[in-house]
């Protein structure tokens, strides 16, 4: 992959532009591929600061004869974003909006703002934007406008170019023009021109464009057919996919706030046919959406923890479809007359719980807002979840949207079944059934050559099809490399030399997204796919268990391949997924582009020895290891994992720093160092400070932890009690044993006043370690004989039954985690099954009725924000409900991400500011804000020193609060 730019260009885009332009190979991977199945390397990587940069872009390379695509989230499924030339990324700058009319219900935004924040700004207008496409998180309303979006809501609100009133754009030329509604006996060439062109094919259109409200694929030449309202250019762009005009400003039409109280029905079906008949007869009682999760969706999403809950509360039983209807009336009692409507439906049909039993489905209502929102998030992962299989086969989207007419849905969905088993392979299914437009991926493995074939076999069939039920083979994703091929047999030659026509008088020289629409390549093209001919895997003996994934690298490189670009890691609110990317909104920095250099460099596409280089370093530089993508990220990718087995490799190429070492070794030395605490104290002292950072890269701005003068000995946990209970194995981790052993002491208090057993956990010669340090470092020897040391000491309380409990998360985590990858067997499993935190295993203890809580009442109020491994594993809402074990005592979690400490990540010179704003973006905030006789509240170490040196409060942990509630002796 070498440079593909000319000094000449390279040193214009480097002087002439504001933002910023890369052609490294590292960057120009991170921009080859968007959600599709295809990658395709770029010349160039334009991180545009201005529209003006815009400009520039496009002079530049039409000098250098480069093509330019713009691109938002870099989210499509079709291959839109992709392509030889220059890529621009509008999302990270050009985000603002630039008006809104309250009144008149509007607004104008710069391209890269995401549909999510739009929202958000809107909402204290009671306005929102209503094309509620899934990705919202990470859409912008440019590719939108591109894509020609729907969402599911598109029955009740329509589809993007209903909701688009005008655009301005800048032509190939570089000329910025105005796109909305045409001024009859207007003197613009253009413009007359297009009208022209649609007077003259007004009967072709007319004959061949499928009537479904889902079509969006070609031009929307439609458009410009005479017809009594005003014609609007915008409407053309709609959809272009960039291939007419680079948008550099939406007008959108806005619509009131939807009603807060809504009401959601899940109708269960035996069988998946059923289930299609009956959507034309649920959408007639008139819902605001009506959406399919099948039995496939239902058991992937059983397997994903931040799912499998929220399933649990609303499926009965094993139904094989679900249709969720919803209604969102301003009346609420229309809206309860609507869900007695679909109980009628289904009553009618045959279907009610009633009958014979859960297999004969049946509707249950869901009125609970909070149980809502879990049920909308599952099902807008549906795509993600769906690609979370752990097979060298995946679902493949290119039938993906294909929009039939509702009442031909049932025949459809079984005759397009039917093509799959004759390919010997299965469909996954969800989506959008109140229009027709079912989401459906074949299983393949695109790495095979045969499957390839197959897919091409399949999605002719499958279009022909569509064609005979007078659908559309784009219904909402677009067409990009996958459908523009299809075109000419789905609108006819003529309405294709139509859409060239178009394409010529906007781009003649082909240079805005080109092959895009019109003179596409074939679809199965394996040249232009992730996985071409030549894909193969570079020379690595894996440190860490991969066996869960199939493929290359002992699974390693299967793991890596899970991220199927959909960019759900780049959501900047809610969850903690990705903290980094939260701060600097560059690609490199989130989970996906991570995923992706390690995949390009694992398969040898970046070079020799790019997985221990330099700028693979800087790649990984600023992740966290928070672990919040191994939740939170619907296709599991544990980048905190991957990047252990990088950092490893790269410390067996290049050895270890001195901070690295002082990091890692921690345990071993720390028992000499807490006996010279108080000169090391000296350390924080300014001058000393910054001789300290120069020697070991520990950030000079930031204080040390200081060693207590009393660590924690393991003799102190023994509390063993008379015997009847096994209780519990306490362990007294490396940081609060040597920095915070009040944090232990008080565990053991809590335990002891409660009536459990406590015992000691301790190991031969030194202190058993979990071996975090170590694997933060990359020596994951050193970690594996920790883990081993662990597990031996383990043994016995295992055998009798008694469950270990930690107080800081990233330690004990690492026994339920990291453990099964250094170890994996049997009893590294028990383990697992039963470590808890501290927390965890009260709150649960005191649920059975086997612990008495003995608090007495604190009138008071607790902050409390979740350390990231806490949120990980699910385990952060124990530690809220042991705080309201105490009487009295009001608790209320922060809305925080990651607080940016880190570990050691907050100390380093390198990446102590960006861990600064990390806690910028929401914790240090909040904690300011919170009354001075408020308790601040945060399990994790690291956690509470960021507290301290960016708020300046004190933050303790839930072992403490606990204790402090105990019944005092009388004195």
């Amino acid at each position: 992959m070498s440079d593909l730019l000319r000094p000449g260009l390279r040193h214009r885009l480097e002087r002439e532009l504001r933002g910023t332009a890369h052609h490294d190979a590292f960057t120009r991977g991170r921009y080859s591929t968007d959600a599709s199945i295809y990658q395709v390397m770029p010349a160039a990587v334009v991180i545009a600061k201005t529209m003006d940069d815009i400009a520039v872009t496009l002079d530049a390379a039409r000098e250098e004869g480069l093509s330019v695509t713009a691109r938002g989230g870099g989210s499509s499924q079709c291959g839109q974003t992709v392509n030889s030339g220059v890529i621009v990324d509008f999302s990270r700058h050009l985000n603002r909006i630039l008006e809104i009319d309250v009144e008149g219900r509007r607004a104008v935004v710069e391209p890269g703002i995401v549909l999510d924040e739009l929202n958000r700004q809107l909402k204290p207008h009671g306005l929102w934007y209503p094309v509620d496409v899934s990705t919202a998180s990470r859409a912008t309303i440019g590719g939108m406008a591109a894509n020609n979006s729907c969402g599911a809501r598109s029955l009740r609100y329509g589809i993007m170019r209903d909701n688009v009133v005008s655009i301005d754009a800048l032509m190939a030329d570089g000329c910025a023009r105005h796109f909305g509604h045409v001024e009859r006996g207007s003197n613009d060439t253009l413009a007359n021109d297009l009208v022209a062109l649609g007077a003259r094919e007004a009967d072709e259109i007319a004959a061949r464009f499928p009537s479904v409200s889902r079509r969006v694929g070609g031009y929307n030449i439609d458009a410009l057919v005479p017809s009594p309202d005003p014609i609007n250019l915008a409407h053309l762009l709609v959809g272009s996919e960039g291939t007419l005009a680079i948008s550099t400003a939406v007008e959108i039409k806005l619509w009131p706030l939807p009603p807060a109280r809504k009401a959601l029905m899940a109708c269960h079906f035996p069988t998946f046919r059923s289930a299609m008949e009956a959507a034309q007869h649920l959408v007639a009682t008139g819902p605001t959406s009506v959406e399919l999760v099948d039995a496939t969706m239902i058991g992937l999403g059983r397997e994903i923890a931040m799912f499998a809950r929220t399933l649990d509360r609303f499926v009965k039983g094993e139904p094989e479809a679900l249709l969720l209807v919803e209604f969102a009336e301003e009346d609420w009692d229309w809206s309860a007359r609507k869900v007695a409507s679909v109980h009628d439906v289904m009553a009618d049909l045959g279907f009610g719980f009633g009958k014979g039993g859960v297999h004969e489905g049946g509707a249950v209502e869901i009125l609970d807002p909070k149980l809502q929102a879990a049920i909308a998030e599952f099902r807008q992962a549906g795509l993600n979840i769906m690609m979370s299989m752990k097979d060298a086969r995946k679902p493949v989207s290119f039938v993906e949207d294909c929009a039939v007419p509702l009442a031909d849905l049932a025949d459809y969905t079984e005759r397009l079944t039917e093509v799959f088993e004759r390919h010997g392979t299965k469909g996954t299914w969800y989506a959008h059934a109140s229009v027709g437009c079912l989401h459906v991926r074949p299983v393949l493995n695109m790495k095979l050559d045969k499957d390839a074939k197959t897919m091409r076999a399949i999605a002719e069939e499958a279009f022909a099809m569509v064609r005979e039920y007078k659908g559309s083979h784009s219904g909402e994703h677009g067409d990009g490399i996958v459908r523009s091929e299809f075109h000419e047999p789905m609108y006819g030659s003529r309405i294709v030399r139509a859409f060239e026509e178009v394409k010529d008088r906007f781009d003649p020289e082909a240079r805005l997204n080109p092959n895009r629409v019109v003179h596409p390549p074939k679809m199965d093209d394996r040249t232009l796919m992730r996985y071409p001919p030549h894909y193969g895997a570079v020379a690595l003996t894996p440190a860490l268990d991969w066996s869960a994934w199939p493929g290359a690298l002992g699974g390693f490189q299967g793991a890596v391949e899970m991220c199927n670009n959909n960019g759900a890691c780049r959501k900047t609110v809610g969850g903690a997924m990705c903290p980094s990317y939260r701060v600097t909104r560059d690609e490199r920095d989130v989970t996906r582009g991570r995923a992706n250099t390690l995949r390009l460099a694992l398969s040898g596409q970046l070079g020799a020895d790019a997985l221990t280089s330099e700028e693979m370093a800087e790649t990984l530089s600023l992740c966290v290891s928070c672990k919040a993508c191994k939740r939170e990220c619907p296709t599991g990718v544990d980048m905190a994992k991957m990047k252990i087995e990088v950092t490893a490799a790269r410390v067996k190429a290049h050895g270890l720093s001195l901070k690295d070492r002082l990091i890692a070794y921690l345990p071993r030395y720390a028992p000499k160092a807490s006996r010279a605490g108080g000169l090391l104290a000296l350390r924080d002292l300014p001058g000393i400070a910054s001789l300290s950072e120069k020697l070991t890269g520990f950030a000079a701005g930031r204080s040390l932890p200081r060693f207590a003068r009393d660590p924690f000995r393991d003799e102190e946990a023994a509390r063993p009690g008379d015997g009847a209970s096994p209780g519990v194995v306490l362990l007294a981790d490396t940081f609060n044993r040597w920095f915070e052993p009040e944090n232990l002491r008080a565990a053991v208090s809590v335990l002891s006043a409660s009536g459990v057993p406590v015992h000691a956990l301790a190991g031969e010669g030194r202190p058993l370690c979990c071996g975090r340090t170590y694997l933060a470092a990359g020596l994951v020897d050193e970690a594996r004989a920790e883990a081993r040391r662990m597990v031996e000491a383990l043994a016995p309380h295992m055998a009798a039954g008694r469950p270990v409990i930690g107080l800081e998360p990233s330690c004990l985590f690492t026994l339920r985690d990291e453990f099964l990858s250094l170890l994996p067997g049997d009893a590294t499993a028990r383990i697992a099954e039963n470590a808890f935190l501290f927390e965890e295993w009260y709150v649960a203890a005191a649920g059975r009725g086997e612990i008495v809580p003995p608090f007495e009442a604190r009138p008071t109020k607790a902050y409390i924000h979740g350390h990231c491994h806490q949120k990980a594993f699910g385990a952060f809402s124990a530690s809220q409900e042991a705080l309201r074990l105490v009487p009295e005592l009001q608790v209320e979690p922060i809305e925080s991400s990651c607080c940016g400490m880190a570990g050691a990540f907050g100390y380093d010179a390198k990446t102590a500011e960006v861990s600064r704003q990390m806690g910028e973006l929401s914790l240090l905030p909040a904690v300011r804000k919170a009354e001075a006789e408020a308790i601040i509240v945060a399990d994790g170490t690291s956690c509470r020193h960021q507290i301290h040196d960016g708020a300046a409060r004190e933050a303790i942990h839930v072992a403490r609060v606990l204790e402090a509630a105990l019944p005092r002796s009388p004195r």
